[in-house]
């Protein structure tokens, strides 16, 4: 198992659906403000939540769809917050690519490095654990907005959401897996 093969991989299928809905939909999430983007995930993980207890779906679309929207939208977030406020700003699809690949590669690092120090924990871990833990991130980015950014002695919005990337990824391939 190479995780950073796998890893790359899932990012590929998400980045290839990024790009696909911006050519699209141009940039129109940029009118977006950052609690509605988080809301966006908030749902996904939500749906995830609800299919993980319920066993099923009503919409015949699984939850790989879901965490991959996850990731995307949380793409969406991270490009949001380092862009500001210039919603009106439409991206050429070479600068939105561009950006998208420093976010995730940012993140991948960011694994990297916690993946090292916990020794692919996540690999003992249930799908489910992620989900929880994404629904976790979005309960404290929330509160975070609600203290105006500001925070004491934890993490900001930011690190909260390549968690969630991590998470998503993690639980995809964990789906991957046990799907062969």
């Amino acid at each position: 198992m190479d995780t950073l093969a796998q890893y790359d991989s899932i990012v590929e299928k998400c980045r290839s659906i990024f790009t696909a809905k911006n050519r699209d939909y141009g940039t129109s999430w940029r009118i977006l403000r950052p609690s509605s983007i988080y809301d966006q995930i908030f749902i996904k993980a939500k749906r995830i939540r609800t299919i993980e207890e319920k066993g099923n779906t009503a919409v015949d679309e699984g939850v790989e769809s879901e965490f991959m929207g996850i990731v995307n939208y949380c793409a969406i977030a991270l490009i949001q917050l380092q862009m500001g406020n210039d919603y009106e700003k439409e991206l050429p699809i070479d600068e939105l690519t561009k950006l998208y690949n420093n976010t995730l590669n940012e993140t991948r690092s960011l694994m990297q490095a916690k993946n090292s120090d916990y020794g692919e924990a996540w690999r003992d871990m249930r799908v489910s654990t992620f989900t929880d833990m994404m629904l976790v991130r979005l309960l404290r980015i929330s509160q975070i907005n609600d203290n105006d950014g500001k925070t004491q002695a934890s993490e900001g919005v930011e690190s909260n959401l390549m968690d969630m990337i991590n998470y998503a990824i993690f639980a995809l391939i964990k789906l991957d897996e046990e799907s062969k």
